[in-house]
């Protein structure tokens, strides 16, 4: 297992970097505990792209070890049938294949799904420019920790085994590259050999320094497909350093390394809710805020992202207390003032709506629906009215009590 507290290189497919550093200098305070900007305001119009975010089945279902018997849908000019040399297109879907340059030692030895992984790679562009070598990279296989093309072919090399592996930028780097060496949209040949392969350690009996590496890498990771907009798996990285903060421990923390798995779950959350906020998954972000809060009621990333999740949901007299929380925590943050500024406008233009709603639904008893002939009325006419009638009432009721009166 690669424990190395080393920060990871922005070069490297098994250790991705976090991304360029926050344009907005007020946002950015909010997020300087954080690898990335969440909080720089977006345009009204702007939407995520997300046509060229892998399918959600190609990460949560690797594809399963070929048949024997079945036969690659392509082949290589000149191969024989059974011939190691055979492409193997393993989506389906001609963006990703696999090669064998020299076989291994047999199916059984190929790793398993959570073991941790040794591979040497090689990694070139199409016109031959190597981009990444790295004689023993280590990593968790089906954890997302590396490319997707090396994520999902590595599982289908047996121990020993040496092969060629072709993707498209789908798997790769996507639309974005990766600065300064390959382009946006780039392909990768990647040529990988398994070297070892292990059971993952036992996260019970891992130290506190330890379990603070592993959860960090994870969060890193996670970070990494934050600034590639692939929110899907960022999502998923953060899932799995926040099971690596809570699993169960045999071994006992200082309260040092307590308070930097606090630090490590905070970070995640907050990253997890900010993901979730792109994917409109409101209830789940939500509730991501709620656990930080719980644990620092004043984290002001928290708490803006909160007032965010009940703003997208129309809740705005939920949400504008929330960020005037915020902004008396800070002031000065410009990112908050227009945020809540915006929600003060539209609750207030909602309250409007539902005031001429409300006005309609009712009716509104204006003097100008009152008939012609009551308005030349005087103000006294009704009184005199009334007056007489209850006169008349009353000299009846005396009349009639003299003739009793008279009869007994």
């Amino acid at each position: 297992m690669a424990s190395s507290g080393e920060e990871p290189r922005s070069g490297s497919p098994g250790r991705a970097g976090t991304g360029p550093e926050p344009a907005a200098a007020d946002a950015a305070q909010l997020d300087t505990a954080e690898d990335f900007e969440v909080l720089e305001e977006e345009g009204e119009d702007d939407e995520d792209d997300l046509s060229e975010l892998p399918p959600l089945e190609d990460v949560g279902r690797p594809p399963a070890p070929p048949r024997e018997d079945a036969q690659p849908p392509e082949r290589g000019a000149g191969d024989a049938p059974g011939d190691p040399q055979e492409w193997l297109d393993v989506l389906g879907n001609g963006l990703l294949k696999k090669k064998t340059l020299v076989p291994g030692q047999g199916v059984d030895s190929r790793p398993q799904k959570g073991q941790d992984v040794t591979i040497r790679l090689k990694a070139t562009l199409e016109d031959g420019t190597v981009v990444e070598e790295d004689p023993a990279l280590t990593f968790t296989l089906g954890d997302c920790d590396v490319l997707q093309a090396l994520d999902l072919c590595v599982q289908l090399l047996e121990m020993g085994e040496t092969a060629l592996i072709v993707s498209e930028a789908k798997y790769c780097y996507g639309a974005q590259g990766r600065s300064p060496d390959i382009p946006p949209n780039a392909s990768l040949t990647l040529e990988v050999e398994l070297l070892a392969a292990q059971d993952a350690p036992d996260l019970e009996l891992l130290s506190g320094k330890e379990k603070i590496q592993l959860a960090n890498r994870k969060r890193e990771r996670g970070n990494f497909f934050y600034q590639q907009a692939d929110y899907v798996l960022a999502i998923n990285s953060y899932d799995i350093a926040l099971r690596i903060v809570g699993s169960s421990s045999k071994v006992d923390f200082s309260p040092d390394e307590e308070a930097e798995l606090l630090d490590v779950k905070v970070k995640c959350l907050n990253n997890l809710a900010a993901s979730q906020l792109k994917l409109d998954h409101f209830k789940a972000a939500l509730k991501s805020c709620n656990l930080v809060l719980e644990h620092q009621p004043g984290n002001i990333k928290a708490l803006f992202r909160k007032g965010k999740v009940l703003a997208q949901q129309g809740e705005y007299r939920e949400a504008i207390p929330i960020l005037k929380a915020a902004l008396k925590l800070e002031p000065s943050n410009k990112t908050i003032h227009a945020e809540l500024s915006k929600l003060v406008k539209k609750h207030a233009d909602q309250r409007n709506v539902e005031t001429e709603m409300y006005r309609k639904m009712l009716g509104n008893p204006s003097t100008a629906s009152t008939p012609r002939k009551c308005k030349d009325k005087l103000p006294w006419s009704i009184p005199w009215k009334w007056l007489f009638g209850a006169t008349a009432i009353a000299l009846g009721g005396v009349a009639l009590s003299v003739v009793i009166a008279a009869r007994n």
